[in-house]
């Protein structure tokens, strides 16, 4: 394989600046910013989508909501014109974790073919490439999937993983939220077993942009989290455990999954088993 100038073994899943100039002529390739809506109109990627997908959450992974959900998801990109057989490039004001929610969510969704802007409009910028204020309507089609149930976790893929040597669990909220004092849910602390790295830990903030494998390869492993182990990511709504998502498929780690429900799901739900860390 393949290996990046900053060690990335898939290193074509971060998309610099220049590359996506390159690029954007060529038929077939959708750009979506995941930004609000007020930062898209001030100025945007030329000929870029709008999705903004925070707050586009479930905070329940039995069989028939999370069908519904995933169905949701898909309804939504064809209604803002993206196609299933696209090269989809997401950004937002930096590698952040909304565009990687979206990179994490096209892979559940089964598709193959899907990148993030390494440090998003801000680099962009820096680069001294252009933005827009105009935009077209965009066009609603049939987005077709088929689920890549390995990406996804529910709360009993959790419970089966939970002092399980072949699995590894991450939280990656902040400090205070592991250890259950910055309470968002109904219970607050932690899943047992889990391992804490902080998002905020696995990207530049200076530059915005993903760190160097070797520092992500020290994030992880330093938990004990392998490449032959399955690592399930979690957070509170399953944004920031996209972003870690997004950091391990850059060092090809095999088994990956992101547990969409995270902690307002088992925060709120009856029954499930919570540490308390001190």
């Amino acid at each position: 394989m393949k290996i990046s100038t900053r060690g990335y073994v898939n290193e074509d899943l971060l998309w610099s600046p220049e590359t996506l100039s390159k690029r954007m002529k060529k038929p077939g390739l959708t750009v979506i910013d995941t930004r609000p809506a007020e930062l898209f109109s001030n100025g945007h990627i030329s000929g870029a989508k709008h999705f903004d997908l925070y707050f586009v959450n479930t905070d329940d992974t039995d069989i028939a909501p999370l069908r519904s959900f995933t169905r949701m998801w898909a309804n939504m990109l064809g209604w803002r014109g993206v196609q299933d057989t696209d090269t989809i490039v997401f950004y937002g004001e930096y590698t952040d974790m909304c565009a990687a929610r979206g990179f994490w969510f096209l892979e559940y969704l089964g598709h193959t073919d899907v990148h993030v802007l390494d440090g998003g409009i801000r680099a962009w910028e820096t680069s001294g490439l252009e933005l827009e204020t105009t935009c077209e309507a965009p066009t609603p089609l049939k987005f077709s999937y088929k689920p890549a149930m390995e990406r996804v976790a529910t709360y009993t893929d959790v419970l089966n993983a939970i002092n399980n040597n072949d699995c590894a669990i991450i939280d990656n909220r902040s400090r205070e939220e592991f250890m259950g004092v910055d309470q968002r849910a109904r219970f607050g602390g932690a899943i047992p077993s889990a391992k804490h790295r902080d998002w905020e830990e696995l990207y530049d903030h200076h530059s915005g942009c993903m760190k160097p494998a070797d520092e992500l390869q020290l994030a992880f492993g330093s938990l004990g989290a392998d490449q032959h182990k399955e690592i399930i990511l979690y957070c509170n709504t399953g944004y920031r455990s996209a972003h870690a998502y997004l950091a391990l498929r850059l060092l090809d780690y095999p088994r990956v999954r992101n547990y969409i429900g995270s902690w307002q799901e088992w925060g709120n739900r009856e029954g499930l088993p919570i540490k308390e860390v001190r």
